[in-house]
């Protein structure tokens, strides 16, 4: 198993470096890159835009840069919006986001940096990458994380007990509230629990706003602990509510299967009680394909999930983090979490072949050759 996860490992990194290059080329190509946005900021508020630049003044700059305009001409430019500006303060721009490389250096230079895990400066936040992303953190982990082992501590045990009771009524009026339940959005949900629990029109039961409150740190362990779970409580039922429908369906269609296979009937037939057969023998066969998704579901709640819960609980995390960093074209930001979160991934996707050995010691990934 050892040579197997190394192996794993190893692969990470062209694996990694292969999302980055696909993910880089895409962004480039598209229109709308940070020197556009930088340049809109100019024309729309000079002043706030201008007095991000090093040396002299930015009005002074654009003075003169408009004398030199009225001089030469209007000139063209390779940036949507910029005609009429003077071709310095483009290069300025440009050298100031690192657009004065060309595109393939630029990357390696990128790639190099991230390889110590450097992920640089925002273009539009004057602060470290790291830094805000670690800021942003405790949100999505909170969320991920409570989200994720709820929907499993639910959906496995209701799934096997409606494996267990196929076709009974118990089945059939679970599987119609499971139906019910993830047809609704988590979204319109959440909108739901803050306009009956959190102030909206009925009871104000909740708060509405970060993770803790501003006493916090005057409180003591149990008072902390309670208040952080007052403040998560909304936010974590409104992405938890459609989540039970697809693994709890998975797990029972999984034991499902597995109980109609001989080796169960031979069990029976062996005198072995019902208890024993279920999660002595049908158990860790059934929950492969349940072990199999988990990574993947981690994942995706983690830092995909949560943007529209974020922004309606007025939870700042790495969703709404990427959203924004996306419209700004903030690249630092963008393609720093992109990497360190793609390595993230990966990795869960060896956790989650270590989980299968841990299941069923049976299995052997080096025997895969």
């Amino acid at each position: 198993m050892l040579a197997y996860i190394l192996r794993r490992l190893l692969l990470v990194i062209p694996t990694l470096f292969g999302i980055m290059v696909l993910n880089f080329f895409i962004v480039q190509a598209a229109p709308g890159g940070p020197v556009e946005q930088m340049i809109a900021q100019i024309e729309g508020t000079a002043v706030g835009a201008t007095n991000r630049f090093s040396g002299g003044s930015g009005g002074e700059m654009m003075k003169r840069g408009g004398d030199s305009n009225s001089q030469s001409g209007t000139g063209s430019s390779a940036y949507r919006g910029a005609r009429g500006l003077p071709p310095e303060l483009i290069k300025r721009i440009e050298k100031m986001y690192g657009f004065d490389k060309p595109v393939g250096e630029r990357f390696l230079l990128m790639m190099k940096d991230y390889a110590v895990f450097d992920f640089g400066e925002s273009f539009f936040r004057d602060r470290r990458v790291v830094d805000l992303v670690l800021d942003k953190m405790p949100v999505s982990l909170s969320l991920g994380l409570w989200t994720t082992l709820l929907i499993y501590f639910v959906s496995i045990p209701l799934g096997i007990r409606k494996a267990v009771r196929d076709g009974s009524t118990f089945d059939l009026w679970t599987s119609t509230v499971l139906i019910v339940l993830n047809a609704i959005p988590g979204f319109l949900f959440a909108v739901l629990l803050v306009l009956v629990f959190a102030g909206g029109s009925y009871f104000q039961w909740f708060p509405l706003r970060g993770l803790y409150s501003d006493n916090w740190s005057s409180l003591d362990l149990l008072h902390k602990v309670g208040d952080y779970f007052w403040h998560v409580a909304l936010p974590i039922v409104a992405m938890t509510i459609g989540g039970f429908a697809s693994l709890a369906f998975l797990t029972k269609n999984s034991f499902v299967e597995e109980l109609g296979k001989q080796y169960v009937l031979t069990a029976r037939a062996k005198g072995l009680d019902e208890k024993r057969v279920l999660y002595g023998h049908v158990f860790r066969n059934a929950m492969l394909i349940v072990i199999a998704g988990f990574p993947s579901a981690f994942i995706s709640v983690l830092f995909t999930g949560s943007l529209l819960i974020e922004v309606i609980f007025s939870l700042d995390g790495i969703g709404l983090l990427g959203f924004e960093s996306a419209l700004n074209r903030d690249y630092p930001v963008m393609f720093g979490t992109l990497y360190f979160f793609g390595m993230i991934g990966l990795v869960m996707g060896i956790v989650g072949d270590i989980a299968y050995t841990v299941v069923d010691p049976r299995i052997d990934f080096e025997a895969r050759g």
